[in-house]
Formats: C-alpha cells, structure tokens, sequence
C-alpha cells in the first residue's frame, strides 16, 4: 500500500481525469482583500492583468505551498488575471478571524472544525465537502523533529515524557496543528495497547511535565525550536521537511503510530468572485496543483500522483486517522470543548490560555 488515503478510504482514482471539473458544492468566498493582526498578509501575483484578487485566509504553514500554487495557478489559462491577498495565521485564530468579518474568498484550515465554524455562522456552504476529496485539499503526518544527531536518542512517543526532555507544541485553543498534535499522542497509547484513560493521563504528563512552551501556531513553535529552545517538536511533517530543505540543524522521526492529517479547504459563501474562487480551489485537486503540494512536502491527495511520490512519502505502520477515534464532531466536543474540553481542562489547570471556541 502506497498511499496513505488510499489506507484510509480507497480514495477514487477516477478523480484524476477530471481536475478542472471537480465541483466543490459549497463554495463561496468573500472580498477582494484581507488583513488580519495576528497573522501575515501578503499579495501574491498569480496573473498578468491581475483583474481580480482573491483573499486567501489559511492556516500559518502552507504560504510557500500556496506561493508557488497561486503562481502556478495563474498561469492556467482558468488563472489568467486572478491575483491574491494572502493571510496566514493559527488555524483557529483565523477562523474566528474570518467569522468575526475578515474578508475571505477562500479558506484553508489545518482542521475541519474550523470550516464548520464558518458553516454553523453561514459563511461556508453545509456542503462545502461534497467532492471527491471530501474537502481535503492536502494531507500530512504528526513526526517528532529532534536536533541533529538526535542527542536525546528520541525514537518515538514514550521518549516524549522521559524526565528532562523538553518538548515544544502549539497552544490548541488557537492552533489546529497542536490538536493534531495531542490527537496524535493520545490515539498512539491507543494503539499500543494502553486504556483510553491511561492515553489520556499520558497527555497530560506531556502537557504539564515536559512541555515547556506553547506557541500559537505550527510557524510560532517551528521558529521557537530552530532558535534552541527545546529537544523536541512535535510538528507536521511538511514542516519538518522544510526544515531539513532550508538547512536547519533538525531531522525528524515518523513514529510507528501516528495520525493522518487532513487539510481542508473551502470557498465562503458571500465571494463576490466565487466563480474564481471555485476555479482556483477545484484546480488545487488537478495533477499539476497536487504535484506542487508533494514537492513542498505534503503529501497528495490524488491517487496518481501520491503513487509518484510514494517514496517520498511512506505509509507509517500504524497509521490512524480522526474516524479511528471518533470523528471530528466527536472529538472536537470532548477534547477541545470551551468549557468541558478534557484537554481544556488540564490546560486550564495548568495555567495555559485558552480560548473560547
């Protein structure tokens, strides 16, 4: 087995003929530019006459990935004319952004229930994942990265919670990739055998014992590792590789059991360019769009060229996804709940921010 979707719901090859084609039923969108105070905006030029801009608003990760797509992107012949505001941000700062009226024409989350958000606010179509992808636009894997030559011998997750290793994370009341993050810590005591709660006093051990940091987002915690704070980070894995690409003095270990992270995107509702905005979101599932995402280091949602890129990308022994433990509805509600959340609550006891959801 090649492909890490193809493990989780024998994704359809099919998809691959027909990538201008592919309707993301719930698009829409919102103006032609965007700001946001704690995130980074940026325009990005993807076409000659740039005619129209479009407002990106994406979690804080991907601005290299969506710099080369909507460069790429613009020269399509559908791209022509179509520019770009950028704004990256913490997932869930950015959502709550764009639900308390930051423009958007297009959003890219780390999790799902940062779209839904915008769903339950009727700002993104109920239907915005009805397509082949289910709305996932790209996908990863939680790793643990380490210094160069590993100096604390990290090999997987029961290293993390040793006495004296000090691990680095996102905040998850604003970052999607922190909720990745625990999702992945607590669903690997899962599977080697261990009770739901033992996964989760494991959890807190590692929130209270070893991490000594929570940044706000992915970008944050990644900047806060390579500055020498730390001996581990837990990040996704196109981060890492980045990391390596760019020279840091890192690698990183994909443990045995780690979970599938899955990116969505959707087009908000009020766009006053939702056709643009569609063309550009559905053109991210063609061949072209979803080879730029594997050489940035993620790994593609599309059967054929994940199969171009298996090596690049091999499927973890014991590889699990949100559905292994529940379902994004689920889990979100008795994990990161406002007030219930049982990782809200050790966070709250230790002393961590959080925020309202």
């Amino acid at each position: 087995m090649t492909r890490v979707r193809n493990f989780r719901r024998g994704w359809l090859a099919a998809v691959i003929a027909v990538p201008a084609a592919l309707a993301l039923a719930g698009c829409g969108g919102s103006s032609d530019s965007t700001t946001n105070a704690a995130a980074t905006a940026s325009p990005s030029s993807s076409g000659g006459g740039s005619s129209t801009q479009l407002a990106l608003v994406a979690y804080s990760t991907p601005k290299k990935a969506y710099d080369a797509l909507t460069s790429a992107f613009g020269q399509t012949t559908t791209g022509k004319g179509i520019s770009f505001g950028e704004s990256f941000g913490a997932s869930g700062a950015q959502s709550r952004a764009v639900a308390s009226g930051q423009p958007a024409d297009v959003v890219a989350f780390s999790t799902t229930p940062d779209v839904t958000r915008l769903v339950k606010a009727g700002m993104v179509a109920k239907s915005w994942n009805a397509n082949p992808a289910n709305g996932i636009v790209s996908d990863s894997v939680v790793v643990l990265v380490v210094r160069k030559g590993n100096p604390k011998h990290i090999t997987g997750w029961d290293d993390l919670v040793k006495p004296g290793v000090d691990v680095i994370t996102p905040n998850p009341s604003t970052s999607g990739s922190a909720r990745w993050n625990i999702l992945a810590a607590y669903g690997a005591q899962l599977k080697e055998g261990k009770t739901a709660a033992q996964a989760l006093a494991y959890v807190k051990t590692l929130l209270t014992k070893n991490v000594s940091v929570q940044p706000s987002s992915a970008s944050a915690a990644l900047q806060t590792f390579t500055g020498g704070k730390g001996d581990v980070l837990i990040d996704y894995e196109s981060d890492a590789i980045a990391a390596v690409k760019a020279g840091d003095a890192v690698q990183y270990i994909v443990p045995n059991q780690t979970i599938l992270i899955e990116t969505p995107i959707a087009v908000t509702s009020n766009s006053s360019h939702s056709a643009q905005a569609r063309a550009f979101v559905n053109w991210l599932w063609s061949p072209a769009a979803q080879t730029i995402w594997a050489q940035k280091g993620y790994r593609p949602v599309l059967a054929s060229v994940a199969k171009q890129f298996a090596s690049k990308f091999p499927t973890p022994p014991q590889l699990f996804t949100i559905k292994t433990l529940g379902g994004w509805t689920k889990v979100d509600k008795t994990f990161f709940g406002a007030s219930s959340g049982l990782i809200t609550k050790i966070e709250q006891a230790a002393g961590v921010p959080t925020v309202s959801s």
